[in-house]
């Protein structure tokens, strides 16, 4: 089905389970969405593609994706990785422009926070650029607090780099 995002949306859905189609709509998403909004270039299709496949071969039980359909079309999705035993990875965390200042991000990141609690982690972290206000504000109201930031050329333009990290022990 062909995406048209100047159609009201009609129906949202959220789900855990890949289909086949999924990983090149993440990534032409991730692809097209970063190159609009702020200019990323190709590369950044790759840094979303590797991990992507591998989480999509290797997923445990302490990890899990969100997926997000609208009108049968996947417009976004956050996933959490587990990069230890103590510390899980928010990932992939995008929105289609339709479908923002619904309250489905903050839903997304709260349930995926919730996930880590039930699944044992102490903290959660992700990395994320400074120029992606509104995410930032999403990470900040659900707890998240800036750890470290560091300017660098990142998919053809000089970004400022920034981690954010939860800590789920209090």
């Amino acid at each position: 089905m062909a995406e048209n995002p100047t159609k009201p949306s009609r129906l949202v859905t959220i789900r855990h389970a890949f289909r086949p189609g999924d990983a090149g709509r993440l990534i032409e998403l991730h692809g097209r969405l970063y190159s609009q909004e702020y200019g990323f270039d190709y590369t950044f299709e790759a840094y979303v593609a590797k991990p992507l496949a591998e989480f999509m071969l290797t997923q445990t039980l302490r990890e899990r994706i969100w997926l997000v359909d609208s009108d049968a079309v996947l417009m976004g999705s956050v996933a959490i990785v587990k990069h230890s035993e103590t510390e899980a990875q928010l990932r992939w965390f995008l929105l289609h422009p339709s479908l923002r200042g619904r309250g489905l991000g903050t839903r997304l990141m709260a349930e995926a926070v919730e996930f880590c609690r039930e699944s044992g982690y102490q903290n959660v972290f992700l990395w994320t650029v400074s120029s992606l206000l509104a995410a930032a504000q999403v990470y900040h109201k659900a707890g998240f607090r800036l750890t470290e930031e560091h300017a660098q050329e990142l998919w053809g333009s000089r970004l400022t780099e920034q981690r954010y990290d939860l800590d789920l022990r209090t």
